[in-house]
């Protein structure tokens, strides 16, 4: 396969797994802003998917349709989950001979469902929760389609290559978003707020209800994102999928491009693996976040140098 070939497919699946991880944290944003009068705010998210100036987020955040538009619908922001969707399919464009027509058709509906008016209208002022509800279902049929019709070719590699290092670099943010959730547990015998924003961003509050019942307990939380490799929104279960994409390469890769990317994902899935995380300690986490991002962007580094092709 090309480089050019692949690093498109390689972006496509990155776009498509931040639009979903965004639209899930949005979402559930929202709900907690009317449930909650602990709720922390929107100035997190707006400095993490936002291209706003210091000034410009402090009066967004007093308007909530303000802060959705932006988010989500504002085309001048360049990492909106308009912009995703239009890059990723512009990117489907340009390989349609490398992918089904079932995944450019999904995709290419996607993004004419997210240019609709009424949908905008609906998702900023009068419904929210449907709204983001309409395109998140978008983004599981994409996924479904993708899945069932793609053969497991090279260009299928990329696609999971992608989409498993994005999911792990937004599994890391999120963490980070809401990593004084920890920090207060210990005042709050029934579980922080926070604890349940976590699991809800991450699609894992119904497999924690149902596997460890009673109080959500901060340590038990970390655990399941951290390490447990049956859920697949932790960083163990997508860092063992991203090695076993890397290790497909091996026979299509020159010996030390593929030498190099395995180093890399392995160094990052045994520093996972390896860690000793706890709850109470806030710094031992706030370290782990940030090793585990870096080690992460030296991947997406050594993918776009000796796969890609790129400086």
């Amino acid at each position: 396969m090309l480089s050019r070939v692949a690093d498109t497919i390689y972006w496509l699946a990155r776009y498509m797994e931040r639009t979903q991880s965004m639209l899930q944290v949005i979402r559930i944003s929202y709900i907690t802003s009317q449930d909650e009068h602990r709720y922390q705010g929107w100035k997190p998210l707006l400095h993490n998917y936002g291209d706003l100036t210091s000034e410009e987020i402090n009066e967004a955040v007093r308007d909530t349709a303000q802060v959705i538009e932006h988010l989500v619908f504002d085309k001048a922001n360049a990492v909106s989950v308009y912009n995703n969707v239009m890059h990723a399919r512009e990117n489907a464009r340009a390989v349609q001979d490398h992918i089904t027509k079932e995944v450019w058709q999904s995709l290419n509906e996607y993004y004419h469902t997210i240019r609709h008016e009424e949908l905008a209208q609906q998702t900023t002022t009068e419904d929210p929760v449907s709204g983001l509800d309409n395109l998140l279902r978008q983004g599981l049929l994409f996924t479904g389609t993708v899945q069932h019709t793609m053969p497991r070719d090279e260009g299928y590699v990329f696609l999971n290559l992608g989409k498993y290092l994005e999911r792990t670099i937004q599994i890391i943010d999120i963490l980070g978003l809401n990593r004084q959730a920890f920090a207060l547990a210990g005042h709050h015998p029934t579980g922080t707020p926070e604890l349940r924003h976590i699991l809800y961003s991450l699609y894992g509050h119904e497999l924690y209800s149902k596997t460890h019942r009673g109080n959500l307990d901060p340590e038990t939380v970390l655990h399941m994102v951290v390490y447990n490799s049956d859920f697949p929104h932790s960083l163990a279960y997508s860092l063992r999928q991203l090695m076993r994409g890397c290790e497909r390469l091996k026979d299509k890769s020159l010996p030390t491009s593929y030498e190099q990317l395995h180093f890399l994902v392995g160094k990052a899935k045994n520093s996972v693996t390896y860690s000793s995380l706890s709850a109470g300690n806030a710094n031992l986490l706030d370290q782990f976040l940030r090793q585990t991002r870096t080690e992460l962007l030296d991947i997406a580094a050594a993918l776009n140098k000796y796969y890609f092709g790129n400086s």
